[in-house]
């Protein structure tokens, strides 16, 4: 059997319907578009012939009811298969709360979202014929209930993974996941600002894939357009739909008369909804209103460790530095900075290890061993 299906990401929704809006000076997140741009992705994938469609948590803007609520009833009206995760958004508590919903709960509210059982937070299915997804809850919390910062796979649910891994019969197997597994960012796993954003024992998932030959992650949390590769797993991460630059993929998988299997990844944006008719600008500035102190942390700490006067007079140029690397596929050089900062924030350019440009994150044609 020649596998051949096509499906979609949509990453970060952040449902907020107008009743659950509240406001923080210093977010990220255009929650007011939610709904409509969900909508208006909706009515472009309508158009497709799509297998299924992912969404890798951060459903709702904190958890809320209402907000579940409304999304898995809207999921349940497309015509075509979708399977969800937990975000860190998703279940802000280990137990329910006045505003926001219990871990236990989440399940039940997508049902036939790949929770056929109301037990558990995690599933298998063959979504396509010879093609297994693997769902699975990166949110983690201490002894009070409290989520902790990091993304952590439990024990139970490791066993369960090695198990369902050991035994699936299908060729080709895809994992879902909302804390990002592999690097997208220079040295994300060490450094203060970027290992929140990871599952913090990613090597042990990424023992049992590779064991498995499992190919295929896909993520959301970081807000970005990045694809990572690392030992035969690509890892894709899309971004959030209510954060710029509004993106979602459709992407196809097949194999070609050689046996070869490819993975086409297509990236689309949003660029206007009702009341925000030039959204991918506004957008971009509303980040950039909103960067100083993200940017200013990145200079201060380590590794460049500036001073607060250093950092404070370099933090202005880099007011549209998170949005580039959002957009995905960024290249940056200032040519104007001290040479070592310079050489720091080349890094986070979209370039191979011989720093020439490889641009992957947005559209690509991958080889899936």
């Amino acid at each position: 059997m020649r596998l051949d299906f096509r499906f979609a990401i949509i990453s970060d929704p952040h449902i907020a319907l107008p009743h659950t809006i509240w406001d923080h000076p210093t977010r990220f997140h255009l929650v007011e578009v939610s709904i409509p741009a969900l909508e208006q992705v909706l009515s472009q994938l309508e158009l497709l012939d799509l297998d299924f469609l992912l969404l890798p948590g951060d459903l709702t803007q904190h958890g809320e009811p209402d907000n579940h609520a409304w999304l898995a009833d809207r999921l349940a009206q497309l015509p075509y298969p979708v399977y969800v995760v937990p975000g860190n958004h998703d279940v802000v508590e280990r137990q329910a709360s006045h505003r926001s919903i219990g871990v236990a709960e989440f399940p039940g509210y997508y049902e036939k979202m790949g929770y056929d059982n109301a037990q558990q937070i995690y599933y298998s299915h063959e979504i396509v014929p010879g093609v297994r997804l693997i769902g699975l809850n990166s949110n983690d919390f201490d002894g009070e209930g409290k989520q902790l910062g990091m993304g952590h796979l439990d024990t139970e649910q490791l066993i369960w993974l090695e198990q369902t891994l050991a035994t699936a019969q299908e060729e080709l197997i895809l994992v879902m996941i909302h804390h990002n597994v592999l690097e997208h960012l220079p040295g994300q796993s060490k450094h203060g600002m970027g290992k929140r954003y990871m599952l913090s024992n990613a090597n042990k998932l990424l023992q049992l894939l590779r064991a498995a030959k499992v190919p295929l992650i896909f993520t959301g949390h970081l807000h970005v357009q990045d694809i990572a590769h690392a030992d035969g797993i690509y890892e894709i991460t899309t971004g959030s739909l209510v954060s710029y630059p509004h993106p979602y993929r459709v992407l196809h998988f097949y194999q070609d008369d050689h046996g070869q299997r490819w993975l086409k990844v297509e990236s689309d944006r949003v660029v206007a909804v009702p009341d925000f008719p030039d959204l991918q600008q506004l957008s971009r500035e509303w980040m950039g209103d909103r960067s100083f102190h993200f940017m200013f942390k990145l200079l201060s700490q380590p590794p460049l460790n500036l001073s607060i006067a250093e950092a404070e007079a370099l933090a202005p140029a880099l007011r549209y530095f998170w949005a580039e690397i959002a957009n995905g596929d960024a290249l940056f050089d200032f040519a104007h900075f001290p040479d070592s900062v310079r050489r720091y924030l080349k890094t986070f350019s979209a370039i191979d290890m011989a720093g020439n440009p490889r641009q992957i994150d947005n559209q690509a044609l991958l080889n899936i061993s």
